[in-house]
């Protein structure tokens, strides 16, 4: 400790590259060292500590001695002695200008302060001048000095400063990666200090060419995105764009390959960071991501000798593996992956054969079928007997998940046959998953009450409260286990049994031994000798338990009172009170002149309630522990269901498969305490209450930019050209303009985007991102992503395809934002709207009047009268008829009587909905400047969207061409 201590952090080097002597710490050093006893160790400490005391108090020391002093007092404490002063002379240190003496005291300020220590307001003012610094230096002390202390109050503080250091042009690498981690550390101890408008800045950090910076920037977003994914759903395209360029194109500086495989640790934090997010709908990000999985599949192929490779090449491997789990749409990719993971389980190297069982494990809560996994069940019990521990629980993970009604019963009886050699550290958990398969997958009653109490009476002390009370709810709400559970439960206690049994064995018989009292060995004399020989060796909970179990005798023995009557007047006497009040009690109870009340008390019990599962509850709170979320919980299919679709699922089914020969269900049921359910609906309506999904309610909700309620300055102009337009300029300034070419045939429409960098400076990170509040009805695909970097000049395109399903309002919005020196950001509105799915047709006057009535008035007509929106507007009917024209309307000149009213048909095409015929009558009154708009279609839904269109655009008269 002294030789790493002196030399390690208290000899660095100072800013001109020599190294500070310090003789007097070097000599306090060496005899510290030479001190062949404690007490002389002791004794030269309380001498410096004087010393150190008195130089402080005298004051006039220079920064050299204040640093000397700071440092002795730093070896003391990290020896292991108690220091209580001198921490005011070492804050000071760090407001010091020379960077040896500030270098120490923001070391001693890491080690001495903590986050509730009352000097740690005086530092703030010093951190954020260092921050604030051009110094990359100080920068990263004071990083350092937040990520390790980082009390709410320096971090509600000093957060905006570490942000404005990560997303500075001029920050150096380090530094980004240092603010990076520091935010990070921030977000994990108080996360409402990140603040929802740097999410966009941060995911443009992504892209940042330093593949060091793009790691530390990536490690917070997964943290964020755990905690709130729509708010950085940006960083999955980031992520798919950036791993197929590492992973397929190569892309990654020299310095960060290892052992020949490129930065494997941000590969396996994009393909986790994948994981969080639904599987895509865009083909493009499809094509992304399945490109760089197989890129990956394939070079696993090989396995190289040397082990670092090896074990790189597997972090990566395994970690793409759990995301074609999880986007299961690779089918291919799946049939390689189950192949692979069974060579994976049988491996001769314990960490792959870690790593496959929890991957199998995966898939089992993901895949459709089981199959493939039974296929190696032999092996996964074999890993149940595995010299790690951890394979061990890992193997119990997957047998409790591939468990299905076709092989519970081996699987339960294995587990069973290695309950008994199990480790003390899984007993428990053993015993909760076996407990629950017993109960989900039993087909007989007999077989359920047979494992159940052979689990009990293995299992011993390892048995937690949960797993006994659920028994007994279960038998209490099923009269066909009733009879059959009290004559095994009796057998139980008569031998050498654990006291859990005779707790079950305490309720059941009081409640149900009068159903077997005619049965021979099962008398009520036996009964009650059985219990009362186990009274001593039991605790007084189990005691209350046997004597509520004697009163119930009392109501249905009268044969056997005078034994329970003497029970009772024994525990009369306890010294435990409650036991005594209890014993009282019942004795004044049974010798009571009528049996009116005794009856009513000792009733039989009803039916448990409804509710969720105690073992379930408890089995998820011991995965539910880990730094990172799982997207999937261990437990098969089910498990991982939507709660309300697997409730409905099993609703439909009646839970046919539990208890197939169950007796009725009493319904005059009435709660009794917090435990059980009712009648024989057992773990899989209980799963329908489990809250499995990823808790977001403590993050506020941040406002979607990309949306319409932010769009930019000036974005209708380019929107309403282009609403009669294929192609032109949707948006232009002084850095950027957004050029649109469309093409759309029938229901299906083709965007492409030209993206021009006008200005002199480079455009980095750019990013686009679509908004469609119409998704429902407007389908949409992105085909091509544009280039993340745009040259001084330079020009990249996006290809978008959208589908019109069905009849849709509201266009969707487009954001664009890029790095020139800072974020600049574009929120567009997309002139992807319902006419342009329409193609005009012609009609006579007879077949347009006839269609006409035939649609017939409301609901299928929509009508508007509306005038022009200035007065320095004026109506002109070329301008007029050139709108129509321009929404895909066939004018039909001649039909109406009125030459002056413009009448038209079109067809609006939907892949769903079908075609839909559209009719249209427009009549201007140029006295009063007012036009009146009916649309009719034989769609209600279509004309108040058409009617809408046209009176925006009309009324805007002729200025509005251009």
């Amino acid at each position: 400790m002294a030789s790493g201590a002196g030399g390690g952090g208290l000899f660095s080097r100072n800013t001109s590259g020599n190294v500070p002597t310090m003789r007097g710490l070097v000599s306090f050093i060496a005899d510290l060292r030479n001190a062949r006893a404690r007490e002389l160790e002791e004794k030269r400490i309380n001498k410096e500590l004087a010393n150190i005391r008195q130089k402080f108090r005298d004051g006039g020391l220079n920064g050299y001695s204040k640093k000397k002093y700071v440092c002795k007092l730093l070896y003391i404490y990290i020896l292991g002695w108690n220091v209580d002063f001198g921490h005011l002379e070492a804050v000071n240190l760090i407001s010091a200008t020379k960077y040896s003496e500030k270098q120490i005291g923001y070391l001693a300020v890491t080690l001495f302060l903590h986050e509730e220590h009352e000097l740690l307001h005086l530092v703030v003012n010093s951190i954020r001048k260092d921050l604030l610094d051009h110094n990359e230096l100080n920068n990263c002390l004071a990083l350092h000095a937040i990520a390790n202390v980082g009390s709410k109050e320096m971090g509600e503080a000093l957060s905006a400063d570490v942000h404005r250091l990560l997303i500075s042009p001029a920050s150096k690498a380090f530094v980004k990666k240092k603010a990076a981690l520091t935010l990070l550390r921030l977000y994990r101890k108080y996360p409402s200090i990140i603040q929802y408008e740097w999410a966009e800045r941060i995911i443009a950090l992504m892209d940042d060419p330093d593949m060091g910076v793009a790691l530390s920037v990536t490690s917070l977003v997964m943290a964020l995105v755990q905690d709130n994914q729509d708010q950085y759903k940006g960083s999955y395209t980031k992520a798919a764009n950036r791993l197929k360029r590492i992973v397929v194109d190569g892309e990654c500086a020299e310095g960060y390959f290892y052992y020949k495989v490129p930065c494997p640790w941000i590969q396996v934090k994009l393909l986790r960071l994948l994981q969080y997010y639904p599987p895509p709908e865009d083909s493009h990000i499809r094509k992304l991501i399945r490109e760089a999985l197989q890129k990956i599949m394939d070079s696993a192929m090989d396995i190289p000798k040397n082990v670092q490779q090896n074990n790189a090449q597997n972090a990566v491997l395994f970690e793409a593996i759990n995301l074609v789990i999880h986007l299961d749409t690779e089918q291919d990719l799946m049939v390689q992956i189950s192949t692979r993971l069974g060579k994976f389980i049988a491996s001769r190297e314990t960490n792959v054969r870690y790593l496959g069982l929890e991957a199998m494990t995966h898939l089992a809560a993901r895949s459709e079928t089981l199959d493939p996994i039974k296929k190696h069940q032999s092996i996964i019990i074999g890993s149940l007997r595995d010299r790690d521990i951890s394979v061990r629980r890992q193997g119990l993970d997957l047998l409790y998940s591939m468990c299905d009604p076709t092989n519970a019963q081996a699987i339960v009886n294995e587990l069973l046959r290695y309950l008994q050699s199990a480790d003390y550290a899984i007993r428990e958990e053993m015993v909760l998953k076996i407990a629950i398969l017993t109960e989900k997958y039993a087909t007989d009653v007999q077989w359920y009450v047979d494992i159940s109490l052979r689990l009990l009476a293995m299992a011993g002390d390892h048995v937690s409260d949960e797993v006994w009370q659920r028994v007994i709810q279960i038998v209490t709400n099923n009269e066909e286990l009733q009879v059959y559970a009290a004559q095994n439960i009796l057998q139980y206690i008569k031998g050498d049994c654990h006291e859990t049994l005779i707790k079950i064995g305490g309720y059941l018989l009081g409640e149900f031994g009068h159903l077997i009292a005619d049965t021979k060995g099962c008398s009520p004399i036996e009964q009650f000798m059985a219990l009362n020989a186990k009274m001593r060796s039991c605790s007084s909970s189990t005691r209350a338990i046997l004597l509520s179990c004697f009163v119930k005798f009392v109501n249905l023995f009268p044969e056997i009172k005078s034994q329970l009557l003497q029970a009772f007047r024994a525990y009369s006497h306890s010294l435990d009170s409650e036991l005594q009040q209890r014993a009282c009690e019942y004795l004044a109870l049974a010798t009571q002149p009528t049996d009116d009340l005794l009856r009513t008390v000792c009733d039989e019990m009803p039916p448990f309630p409804e509710r969720t599962s105690a073992l379930l509850s408890r089995l998820h709170q011991k995965h539910a522990t880990t730094s990172d979320k799982r997207t999937w919980v261990v437990g098969g299919r089910d498990a991982n269901a939507d709660p309300k679709e697997f409730k409905l699922a099993h609703q439909n089914t009646g839970l046919k498969r539990s208890f197939t020969n169950a007796g009725p269900i009493r319904k005059d049921s009435a709660p009794v305490n917090g435990n059980g359910t009712n009648g024989v609906k057992l773990i899989s309506d209980d799963l329908a209450g489990l809250d499995m999904n990823i808790d977001t309610n403590k993050v506020l909700k941040a406002p979607n930019l990309a949306s319409a309620a932010h769009l930019s300055p000036d974005w209708e102009v380019g929107y309403n050209r282009l609403l009669l337009r294929a192609e032109g300029v949707l948006y232009e300034d002084q850095q950027i303009q957004i050029g649109l070419r469309t093409e759309y045939r029938g229901q299906l429409g083709c965007v492409i985007f030209y993206f021009t960098n006008k200005s002199s400076f480079p455009m980095g990170s750019f990013t686009t991102t679509l908004d469609n509040k119409s998704a429902a009805n407007l389908k949409s695909d992105i085909k091509g992503l544009p280039e993340t970097l745009i040259p001084p000049e330079g020009q990249t395109h996006q290809t978008i395809m959208f589908e019109a399903k069905n009849v849709f309002a509201d266009p969707p919005t487009f954001r664009i934002s890029y790095l020139a020196g800072a974020l600049q950001a574009l929120t567009l509105q997309l002139p992807v709207v319902l006419h342009k799915y329409m193609d005009s047709a012609e009609l006579g006057a007879e077949d347009f009047f006839k269609r006409w009535r035939q649609i017939g008035g409301a609901p299928r007509e929509a009508q508007r009268i509306f005038g022009l929106s200035s007065k320095n507007r004026t109506m002109n009917m070329e301008f007029v008829r050139k709108v129509v024209q321009g929404f895909k309307w066939g004018i039909l000149d001649g039909v109406d009587p009125n030459s002056k009213n413009i009448v038209g048909a079109t067809v609006l095409h939907t892949s769903e909905g079908g075609k839909f015929g559209c009719l249209l009558r427009l009549e201007p009154n140029f006295e009063t400047e007012m036009y009146r708009l009916t649309v009719r279609a034989t769609d209600e839904a279509v004309p108040p969207v058409l009617v809408k269109l046209l009176e925006e655009r009309l009324s805007q008269g002729i200025e509005g061409m251009n």
